[in-house]
């Protein structure tokens, strides 16, 4: 064999070692409604989850990602593509629409989800203590807090007799937490108007009618599509001077008013945490469904300021955060 040959033959097995090497490896399915690019600050904290259970990336386990890229009715789909690969676990992170395309896509694979919503309420588990079958996860309290985001923005602008609100028609939980801020509506003794958007086109609509009815403020509910797509938010909130609150500590860090929802951060964390328990062998019958009670005020004086507003004193002592 001359010596070209050998080095051709070295160069050979060592590129078939690679993959080989990475299919000893176990894989967990990871399903996104967005992009990746979206999903940023989530899948660090995913990974941070997952390495305090002792798995990273590429070394001691494998990821293989699907992406939606905001196109939720290719979730399904996209999801019965995982479920046909050999995989340890699905994550399906982002809200109740991507768990239930994963619990449609297997009964068998183990599934761990991450949403604001009540997983008993939308027939994803039986019992949090004891989830059973194939699902489990973490739950944080982004929909039930729905109703303060209401009072916070009355708050600011006590003379106002009308809010809108902003729901997403396509949501699993838009029903409940509608309910939820007209209650809080009547308590307050406000109006609202319920504005409806689905998809980006829609969002100018949202801020125009705000600003044109001359409304108190622009209430987003709990949903994942508007969490993903805080800066846009911010940046029409501000070109219409809207003062509006949303879910997601995103939308203040990005030049909007208030948020005010569950720490997706540790949220994201706990779904690492219980897919590396998960690879070492427990079932997700028996992993309790983690609830993440924090939930964190962000707010932005720069935005208030812009808008001629103040925050009484008591809201900002209660703030997690202050932006300058």
């Amino acid at each position: 064999m001359g010596r070209r040959d050998f080095i051709a033959l070295v160069g050979c097995a060592s590129a078939s070692a690679v993959p080989a090497r990475a299919q000893t490896l176990p894989v967990i399915g990871y399903l996104g409604s967005e992009s990746p690019e979206r999903y940023g600050s989530r899948l660090k904290a995913f990974r941070r989850g997952l390495a305090e259970a002792g798995y990273v990336e590429g070394r001691t386990v494998a990821i293989d990602f699907r992406w939606a890229d905001g196109q939720y009715s290719r979730l399904p789909a996209l999801a019965k593509e995982l479920a046909g690969r050999q995989l340890s676990v699905i994550v399906a992170p982002g809200g109740a629409e991507v768990a239930f395309a994963a619990k449609s896509a297997t009964a068998t694979i183990p599934i761990v989800f991450e949403m604001g919503g009540d997983p008993i309420a939308l027939g994803l588990v039986s019992s949090l203590s004891r989830p059973g079958g194939n699902l489990t996860g973490v739950s944080s309290l982004s929909v039930e807090v729905s109703r303060k985001r209401l009072e916070f923005m009355r708050e600011v602008r006590p003379d106002s007799k009308t809010f809108a609100v902003a729901l997403n028609p396509n949501s699993p939980t838009s029903s409940t937490q509608l309910k939820n801020l007209q209650v809080a509506a009547e308590t307050l003794g406000v109006e609202l108007a319920v504005l409806k958007a689905s998809t980006e086109q829609e969002f100018d609509s949202l801020f125009t009618a705000v600003n044109q009815s001359r409304m108190g403020g622009l209430v987003f509910s709990s949903d994942p599509y508007f969490a993903f797509r805080s800066q846009q938010l911010a940046a029409l909130a501000a070109r219409y001077a809207v003062p509006a609150i949303t879910q997601s500590r995103d939308f203040p860090l990005a030049g909007g008013l208030m948020s005010y929802g569950g720490d997706f951060d540790q949220s994201h964390r706990h779904s690492g945490l219980y897919a590396g328990r998960i690879l070492k062998g427990e079932k997700p019958a028996d992993l309790p469904v983690q609830r993440v009670t924090k939930v964190e005020l962000f707010i932005n004086q720069k935005a208030a300021d812009a808008l001629g507003l103040s925050f009484p004193p008591s809201l900002l002592a209660s703030a997690d955060r202050v932006i300058e």
